[in-house]
This record gives C-alpha cells, sequence and structure tokens, in this order.
C-alpha cells in the first residue's frame, strides 16, 4: 500500500510505489512487441522477479509496463487488506445490526462513513484527456504479440466499459482486443459476460453498442473488471470500494460512457451490430492456443492518451502468470460474501493451475441425504462459477487449498457407483476445447461426505495391462498411468478400470507422460483438468442406468491423454529463446536481481 495506507489511484502512482519497494526493474534497451517482450517477461515471472517497465518498443509510441501483478506482495501493494476487511465489518454489522438499535448503528458507524464515500465523480478534465486522436493510430501502440501462433497483436489489460441498452445499467469487464488496423479492434465478448449480454439486447434492437476500452489507471479497476461480482452489481463500486473514495471520471470525447480520468489512454467507439470478423488464435491462460472464431469488432472512433502514456500489459499461458495471483487474491477477499449467499458452503476454492474454471473443491452442509448436491446445484449455476467443470464436495474440514490432501480427502469417502455425477449438454467455458464444440460440453460432480468408507492404497507394485507404460501414485488413491496415444478408439480406459491389479485404487488418471503429471500438484491440476470433459472421458469398470443415474462400478478412470482435436500447448519458438538469452544482460545492465534470473525455461 501507498505511504497514505490507500490504494494507489494511478498507474503512475503505482509504479512509484513498486520502485520504492524494489518490485520495478526498467529496461532501457529497445525491445520488440512481438515475441520478445513476453518471453522476457516469463522468464521473470517463472523466477518471482519484479514489474518490468519497458521505455523504447521497436516501431511504437510510448512505454509498456508488464507484471504489475505477478508476485503476492505486488498483488498486495496494488489492493492491500482494506477491500476484504470492509465486506467482512459490513457483512457482520448487516447480520448483527437485526433489529436496529441506536447502539447497534452506531457501533457500525465506520461501516457506513466508508460506505458514503463509494461510488464515482464526474470531472470536467482529467490526464487521459491530454491528446485527442481523431483518427485514431492504433498500429502505434507496443500492443503485445506473445505467442507464435498468436492472430497478432492485443490488448491483454483492457478496461472494457459498456452499458445495458435497456436499463442503463454499466459493465467493466476484461475481454482481450485484438488489433485490426488502425481504427478496428476484434473485442473477445464471451456469451455468459456482462459485455457480451450488453451487445446481445443492442443487437436485438438492430444497434450499435457504444464502447470504451480504458488501459491504464487505477490498479482497482483492474479487480473490479475481473472480479465475478453478481450480474448488475457496478463493478466501479468495487473499485472506488478499494480505492477508499470516490472514483473519478471524465466524460468521453466520442461516446457516452465516461472514462476514468487517471487512465494512460481509452479507445473509444461503437460495436456494430451482427458483425463479425475473425479473431484468435490467442495463447491463452488455459495454456493453450484459443483457437480462431468469428467475434464482434469494434470501430474506434477517438482514442484519449496522457501526452506519455504508458501502455499496461500481461502475458498470459501456462499457469502460474500473473492471472493466478490476481485469482486467488479475489477469491480470499470474495469469500465471505460467497458464505452470505450460499450459507450451505462453509468454505470453496478454485484452482488457478486449472484456469479457475475446470475445477473447484467446496466444504458444505449436509444434514439431511444429499443435501450436498443442493450446494453443488448452487455453485453452479451462479456467476462465473457457473463455468465450473468439475466440483468436489465434501461436508467434512479440509484445507482445500492444499490439493492432494483434499483429494485424498474425498477419495477416501466417495463411492462411485452413488457419488459421482455427470451432466451433459451444457453451456461450457469458451476457452475450454475438451467439449464436442466451441461453448459446449459436461460438468462433474464428486461427493466425499461423512465418515471414510475404504483405506487408500499408497504405491501401485502390480503390473499394467499390455499398453499400457509406467505408473505411480498422485497422492494416496490416485493413480497415474501412462498409456498408448488416443485414438477414436476408446476402449483402453475401460480395460485399464477391470483390470485386477488397480481394483483398490478409486481413482485412475491415464495420461500420455507420467513423470510430468505426477511431479507435482501444479503439473497434476494443469495436464489433467484442462485436458479431459467429464462426460466423454470418466470411464469404469462397469456402468448401468438405474432411475436415470449412471452407476459406476470400479475404479474410475480419467482420461486426460492429449485429444487431436485439442488446440496446441503455448510454447515459445527457439528464435526468440536464443534471442533473449544473448541480450539479457543488455535489458538488465545495472539492475542485480533480473541478472540472476533463470534464462531458459
Amino acid at each position: 500500500m501507498s505511504a497514505k495506507g490507500r490504494a494507489p489511484c494511478s498507474l503512475r502512482e503505482q509504479l512509484s510505489l513498486l520502485e520504492r519497494e524494489g518490485e520495478l526493474a526498467v529496461v532501457e534497451a529497445e525491445v520488440d512487441a512481438r515475441l520478445e517482450v513476453a518471453e522476457i517477461h516469463r522468464r521473470v515471472i517463472a523466477a518471482g522477479g519484479p514489474a518490468l517497465l519497458f521505455r523504447r518498443v521497436k516501431g511504437k509510441s510510448g512505454q509498456l509496463v508488464t507484471n504489475l501483478f505477478g508476485s503476492p506482495k505486488r498483488v498486495e501493494l496494488a489492493f492491500g487488506p482494506r477491500p476484504r476487511r470492509f465486506i467482512e465489518d459490513a457483512i457482520a454489522f448487516a447480520e448483527g445490526a437485526m433489529p436496529p438499535t441506536l447502539g447497534k448503528l452506531w457501533g457500525g458507524r465506520s461501516i457506513l462513513r466508508d460506505a458514503v464515500r463509494i461510488g464515482t465523480t464526474l470531472r470536467r478534465r482529467g490526464p487521459v484527456l491530454e491528446v485527442v486522436e481523431r483518427p485514431p493510430r492504433l498500429d502505434r501502440l507496443p500492443a503485445l504479440t506473445s505467442w507464435p501462433e498468436d492472430g497478432g497483436p492485443f490488448l491483454t489489460l483492457p478496461l472494457v466499459a459498456t452499458r445495458s441498452p435497456s436499463s442503463g445499467k454499466p459493465n467493466l469487464g476484461m475481454y482481450r482486443v485484438q488489433l485490426h488496423g488502425p481504427a478496428k479492434t476484434g473485442i473477445h465478448f464471451q456469451i455468459h459476460k456482462g459485455g457480451g449480454f450488453h451487445l446481445h439486447e443492442a443487437e436485438e434492437r438492430g444497434e450499435a453498442l457504444p464502447i470504451a476500452v480504458m488501459l491504464g489507471g487505477p490498479p482497482a479497476l483492474v479487480l473490479a473488471a475481473i472480479a465475478p461480482l453478481p450480474e448488475d452489481v457496478p463493478e466501479l463500486l468495487l473499485a472506488s470500494l478499494v480505492l477508499g473514495e470516490r472514483l473519478p471520471l471524465v466524460e468521453s470525447p466520442a461516446g457516452p460512457i465516461p472514462i476514468a480520468a487517471e487512465a494512460e489512454l481509452a479507445l473509444v467507439g461503437r460495436v456494430p451490430p451482427r458483425v463479425r470478423e475473425p479473431e484468435g488464435p490467442f495463447g491463452d491462460h488455459y495454456g493453450y492456443y484459443s483457437l480462431q472464431h468469428p467475434y464482434p469488432v469494434i470501430e474506434v472512433e477517438a482514442v484519449a492518451r496522457r501526452r506519455d502514456a504508458i501502455l499496461p500489459a500481461t502475458v498470459v499461458g501456462k499457469p502460474r502468470q500473473e492471472d493466478f495471483f490476481l485469482g486467488d487474491y479475489l477469491q480470499e477477499m470474495l469469500a465471505p460474501l460467497v458464505k452470505l449467499a450460499m450459507p450451505s458452503v462453509r468454505d470453496l476454492w478454485s484452482y488457478g493451475e486449472t484456469g479457475f474454471h475446470a475445477l473447484s473443491a467446496a466444504v458444505v452442509r449436509d444434514r439431511y441425504p444429499r443435501e450436498a448436491m443442493v450446494s453443488a446445484f448452487r455453485i453452479l449455476g451462479e456467476g462465473q462459477l457457473s463455468l465450473t467443470k468439475f466440483l468436489l464436495l465434501t461436508d467434512t474440514p479440509v484445507d482445500l487449498r492444499d490439493f492432494r490432501k483434499t483429494l485424498e480427502h474425498v477419495l477416501e469417502r466417495s463411492r462411485p457407483e452413488r457419488d459421482l455425477y455427470v451432466f451433459s449438454n451444457l453451456s461450457m467455458d469458451t476457452l475450454d476445447y475438451t467439449g464436442p464444440e466451441v461453448n459446449k460440453g459436461s460438468k462433474g460432480v464428486l461427493l466425499g461426505l461423512g465418515a471414510p468408507v475404504r483405506d487408500l492404497p499408497a504405491r501401485f507394485e502390480g503390473a499394467l495391462p499390455l499398453g499400457f507404460g509406467d505408473a505411480t501414485a498422485f497422492c494416496r488413491g490416485c493413480l497415474v498411468v501412462s498409456g498408448e496415444r488416443f485414438t477414436s478408439e476408446r476402449d483402453a480406459p475401460t480395460r485399464l478400470a477391470r483390470h485386477e491389479a488397480l481394483a483398490s485404487w478409486p481413482l485412475v488418471v491415464l495420461v500420455d507422460e507420467v513423470e510430468r503429471a505426477a511431479a507435482s500438484p501444479q503439473d497434476f491440476l494443469w495436464t489433467v483438468f484442462t485436458r479431459f470433459e467429464p462426460g466423454a472421458d470418466i470411464h469404469a469398470g462397469t456402468s448401468e442406468v438405474v432411475r436415470n443415474h449412471v452407476v459406476r462400478r470400479g475404479p474410475v478412470v480419467i482420461d486426460a491423454r492429449w485429444k487431436p482435436w485439442y488446440p496446441a500447448e503455448v510454447v515459445c519458438d527457439p528464435d526468440t529463446e536464443r534471442l533473449v538469452s544473448r541480450r539479457w544482460r543488455e535489458y538488465f545492465p545495472r539492475t542485480a536481481a533480473p541478472r540472476a534470473l533463470v534464462t531458459s525455461r
């Protein structure tokens, strides 16, 4: 936090704070926004290094900063503990203030005082209006191309503001923006996000959707844009809460949507109805490319900016990247609200190593038979949690952040014939390609309730059936087995489930490489849960339908092998790796910490 104990009110203040804390490295050497910057960034974040300010970007105007949120410390400096304290105090006040009395209201005066300061204020001037470019020259922005197969340069920390055409309610989201030309971009509106809902409304009315894409400003805006708030709850209120004061806005130079006064720059324009152009590929936070698909476009009418604008950016890819640290902070901050909204949920955690949406776990109440499924349905129907692909549930305390312990805890208590549920033909996360087509797939729920029902094996000492290779235990009860490459012939998992030597293992995971999948919880989570779809890739020794429930007996086998239709894993190209290794000392000639970082991954 700043010296005054508040969150930074601008990107400039954030950078000054990082510099004082020794959390900022300045790169004076000229760098290329295509691939080179991203590889520097990835090496620094992998080694726990600082934020990076690039002074000169080849052929572009302005400076570029990355890795602003790439460690728990920098996230804490950007946002601090105040939002969570406010949420906890507000919930405690709301729960304890009934029935209201003068004494109770006086006891909550600090909450009420803080609440009065939350909101926005409209000013006539702001740094973002120092320069207004008409027509815009987006091709001059130092936007990143992070991976070799990316479809072009992208804005990766865009703060996208829209309003509902019918109600006027605002939305602030973060949807990647691909630069298509000097005055046109793509916008990755997903079907289940607020901006996508607003575009749907506008298109039903045959209207263009006004839009403002801000970059920089108070870091609180980044937190607000990615927070899984309930629909129609204004994200700018959360940003104001983090700041501890009203958020200053200014009128847009070319549209009806106000923009943050302290932003570095803002693209202002409109999304024409029913216009789609190819967007992508893009190396995404699942660690794979999201493929090219038709997406809406923004016709940019003007760019408002500071005279010396600094473009903030991030690089996504195989976890852990910056979004991992932001996601964990958000989960901790919003935990009290989760418990208030879903009283039967005692604890909830989504695993960033899976891209957050692929796996969650919860401790819930189970006071009568199958009450846990009430919580499961509630979680799977709540905002962005509805994108969860697989859910582990238990009713006894366990540290959900310790995945090995959590999985063992559930496996000790689960019987697949009664406790495993698979729901097919559902809408899924746009970025998850394990389903039959984009936005479609299935979900799974595994219950582990009550007292243990089995002792879990800790090591495998038998022989595998023909066609399978190595086997090693990831944890007690979970065996990871390597098999032949996936083909359209799907009997391999069933043969594995029926093998006598595996009868005592409640869960078997079939992968391409045991060493990679079982090396650590991080590797297991990413390799397994980003590579299987419950409806197609869960197998058992025998299955039968009883009262429309699939009863699975024998070990449950998850087929997490690479499938031929999956998009490619993101990897750096060899030429860029060699370039960055050769130039490493040019980037950091006077900075000791980055010079000591790894120069290959």
